[in-house]
């Protein structure tokens, strides 16, 4: 099992930065990947980006160029640092940890998500 923990969520202005942290516990041995994913009201959860233990980055086309995800592997945390918010990115974000598969990422475990508001 592996444990999830995020922070770092919260309301931003539009333009604003926020950033999100999510510490991973337990048998994290078992992980190449960390990612995050996120979820707005009515709509399906949709993947944001994910970054491999060595470092490799993929992001979704709607934030490419404003956020960066990044790890710590001496900490076994991953970060979410999002720029020039926009209020579409208004959702909950969710952590998730697993493997990569042929390039795709396989999400094994969940954190509990944090709320991001981002006004107008």
């Amino acid at each position: 099992q592996v444990q999830l923990v995020e922070s770092g969520g919260g309301l931003a202005q539009a333009g604003g930065s926020l950033r999100l942290s999510c510490a991973a516990s337990g048998s994290i041995f078992s992980i190449n990947a960390m990612g995050w994913y996120r979820q707005a009201p009515g709509k399906q959860r949709e993947l944001v980006a994910t970054i491999t233990s060595g470092g490799t980055r993929n992001y979704a086309y709607f934030v490419k160029g404003r956020f960066t995800i990044s790890r710590d592997n001496a900490k076994n945390t991953v970060y979410l640092q999002m720029n020039s918010l926009k209020p579409e990115d208004t959702a909950v974000y969710y952590c998730s940890v697993g493997r990569t598969s042929s390039g795709a990422f396989m999400s094994a475990y969940w954190g509990r998500g944090t709320q991001v508001t981002v006004s107008s």
